[in-house]
């Protein structure tokens, strides 16, 4: 064999390669676009019906582990889709759903923590960081030495709440990021795109509203 039929050899082999991994690309892709639609469609109709039985947030809602929240309920659900191009195609980029934590009461009220140790401070800047609370950060120092005591966090007492879908259509998995549902904390996970369905869903809907699910 000449070189030359050598190097037609190496080409036809990375050709058939090159094939089989656009064919699994497509075919990830095509899966992470199902399971997309899937999922926005459910939590479009499951917002409309949160949206008029504005439940109570399930968990326990704290900035520093020991002052609590008042009892909060999730108002004003809303789901939309962001779209972005890839491979020539326009594919979903992200689903993003979101509610407003609010006392229900309807009154929203300014609180206060101390803090005076850095994990404490760092636990509280977090959470008031991932919960989107409206707030103000005060130094407490010795009246006579000037010397810094600790920190005061007076703070809004409503946050929000978030669940970000995201698909990798290059390995057919769908990413779930879901902020304060529960409490003031941020849980993940991953699954192939084959099983997000309706039944995967109804397990993020029962997370949601605090009832026993299996998701995650």
């Amino acid at each position: 064999m000449n070189f030359l039929s050598e190097l037609k050899n190496r080409a036809n082999a990375l050709q058939g390669l090159q094939a089989g991994e656009q064919q699994d690309a497509a075919a990830n892709t095509h899966a992470c676009e199902t399971a997309c639609r899937v999922a926005v469609k459910y939590l479009q109709d499951l917002c409309a019906q949160l949206n008029i039985i504005q439940p109570p947030a399930p968990g326990h809602y704290s900035l520093d582990g020991k002052t609590p929240f008042p009892a909060l309920v999730m108002r004003s659900f809303r789901c939309d889709d962001r779209r972005k191009m890839l491979r020539n195609e326009t594919v979903c980029d992200y689903i993003g759903m979101g509610w407003d934590l609010l006392p229900g009461t309807g009154r929203v009220a300014t609180h206060s923590v101390t803090v005076n140790f850095p994990p404490d401070l760092e636990r509280v800047a977090q959470r008031v960081s991932i919960g989107q609370i409206k707030h103000e950060r005060k130094e407490q120092r010795h009246p006579e030495t000037n010397k810094l005591l600790a920190y005061v966090f007076e703070y809004q007492t409503e946050a929000r709440g978030f669940i970000t879908i995201t698909p990798d259509h290059d390995s057919g998995q769908i990413a779930f990021r879901l902020v304060n549902v529960g409490g003031f904390e941020l849980f993940s996970t991953r699954y192939p795109a084959a099983k997000v369905n309706s039944a995967l869903m109804d397990e993020l809907a029962k997370k949601l509203v605090g009832q026993l699910s299996r998701f995650g």
